[in-house]
């Protein structure tokens, strides 16, 4: 796209922000939306970059660096400038940016022009470097650590402030970027965790950083070794959260869960404030809320899972979850993934049933409390051949609870479960498809009343609560309910006799009874 077509010039009076944003709406309205989600790019609206720029704490110090690792259209440079200059009046601001889009960078460039005249109207000297290089490629060398040939080579490249709305998008594993980051990937991760961990690196000492990004670093095995480099380095001291996704980034449909927060170089921390907004629109006055920085983030602990409590209720849930010492492995029971893949097993699905078949369980046939069977779906065969090429992937037919792998960002809940009983039909075998998650006992069964006892707290909306505490994205790992903790077993089972004797299997009763059974108010 030609970016000369886009002629927008300062206001009398208006802020660099607030012209940053007007070139933005220009450049968006010329762009092809699929191009933007294919770079990973959304511009950051004008309220938020105002919220993230007022978060810094002026440092005092007369000369002051900023870095903008992915920088669009500067608006959030200029938010940040614009705060430390009114509020704590530096000599000299030195502010370095990445941008790599050769169709923004010409506008950039007319942003951070006017943002030189209106500091110097200001009788700040402001400097400026915009690099069109790859800002993870160019600086992943400090991920290497102190005790490496590369240890010193950015010890003269410290930046007061880092500011930054990341690029967001899966990276494959043989990405150059995921190649160049190896030491702090497992699995597949997202471009927006190498820009925290490189950014972590090149913190000054009493330094800030502050990103707004994705939930989904909270927890899972894919960001582990993300999680585990990035709080060696910063502790996080405040994190805001939004309710209303799309109306965050609404003009670009962005659906991520997303978050801000503010970090400092790791330290002794006592305590994180949570900051939460339905949306952009009551941004100015958030709901805040101190606790325990163990309670939100334990830098102790293996996993070092990221909890995100809105209000009361989860703080209450989060209390009772972490009062329960029991979990899957106490129990003898073990959660797995189906062991069908439907690619790899095409020739043996097929529509009807016949001698050689048994049924065959995708994601759509699990609801909650409900294991339905047949439902007919275009390309979703009910039933799988028993052969010596198939058998490796099917499962004895006995008790389970089946659990949806994979959600919705609009479902209203995460966690989709339904019981499965060994005597529903008449078959040796059955087949579970790998988009579903089943919870069984390796040695024996699962008793009637542990099914439903499991099958019941999956789907109350008291573990949903919970699950959404930590879990910021559509996957429902089978790491992340293994290392779940559950009430007593006997507690389980009571609770699945009481819906077993009551034969009322609504979400309405589910909810009422296990909120009630456990004084959840």
């Amino acid at each position: 796209m030609a970016t000369e077509s886009i002629h927008i010039v300062p206001l009398a009076g208006e802020k660099p922000s607030q012209f940053a944003e007007r070139v933005g709406r220009g450049y968006a309205d010329a762009s092809v939306q699929k191009d933007k989600k294919h770079k990973g790019q959304f511009f950051t609206p004008h309220a938020i970059s105002q919220f993230m720029g007022n978060l810094a704490t002026p440092s005092g110090k007369k000369r002051v660096s900023v870095l903008d690792p992915g920088c669009g259209l500067a608006i959030l440079s200029c938010a940040l400038v614009e705060h430390l200059v009114e509020e704590a009046a530096p000599e000299q601001i030195a502010l370095t940016l990445y941008e790599t889009d050769k169709n923004v960078v010409p506008l950039t460039e007319e942003v951070l022009s006017y943002l030189k005249i209106w500091c110097r109207g200001k009788r700040v000297v402001f400097d400026y470097r915009l690099n069109e290089s790859d800002f993870v490629l160019d600086k992943c060398e400090c991920l290497d650590g102190d005790d490496t040939i590369f240890g010193g080579m950015n010890a003269g490249e410290k930046y007061d402030y880092i500011i930054s709305n990341p690029p967001y998008f899966k990276l494959a594993k043989d990405d150059v970027h995921t190649r160049s980051c190896a030491s702090i990937v497992d699995g597949q991760t997202n471009i927006y965790a190498l820009f925290m961990a490189i950014c972590a690196k090149l913190l000054e000492d009493d330094g800030q950083m502050i990103f707004i990004t994705p939930r989904s670093f909270a927890s899972g095995r894919y960001f582990q070794s993300f999680r585990d480099f990035l709080f060696r380095h910063v502790h996080i001291d405040l994190i805001h959260l939004f309710n209303t996704r799309k109306d965050t980034f609404s003009k670009d449909e962005v659906l991520q869960e997303l978050v801000i927060m503010r970090m400092h170089p790791a330290g002794d921390v006592k305590n994180i404030t949570v900051s939460f907004s339905q949306g952009i629109r009551d941004l100015d006055h958030p709901y805040q809320k101190e606790y325990p920085a163990a309670n939100i983030v334990d830098v102790a602990s293996d996993e070092k899972v990221v909890y995100l409590p809105i209000d009361g209720r989860d703080e209450a849930i989060l209390n009772l979850f972490r009062s329960w010492d029991g979990n899957m492995e106490k129990y003898g029971i073990k959660i797995s993934t189906g062991p069908v893949v439907a690619f790899r097993a095409y020739d043996f699905i097929v529509s009807e049933p016949a001698d050689d078949t048994v049924p065959l369980y995708w994601l759509h046939n699990v609801v909650k409390m409900l294991c339905g069977h047949p439902v007919q779906k275009k390309d979703k065969g009910q039933y799988i051949k028993v052969s010596p090429e198939s058998k490796a992937a099917l499962l004895p037919n006995k008790n389970y609870v089946l659990l949806r792998r994979f959600g919705s960002k609009d479902d209203n809940s995460r966690l989709v479960a339904a019981p499965y009983f060994g005597n529903m039909v008449q078959y040796e075998y059955i087949g579970i498809e790998n988009k579903l998650n089943y919870i069984y006992r390796p040695k024996g069964h699962l008793r009637r009343d542990e099914v439903m006892g499991l099958t019941v707290l999956l789907d109350s909306e008291m573990f949903d609560a919970y699950f959404r505490t930590f879990n910021g994205n559509i996957n429902v790992s089978a790491t992340e309910l293994r290392r779940m903790p559950l009430p007593p077993i006997e507690t389980i089972r009571e609770i699945g006799r009481k819906i077993i004797l009551r034969n009322n299997y609504s979400i309405d009763y589910i909810n009422d009874l296990v909120m009630d059974y456990f004084k959840i108010q």
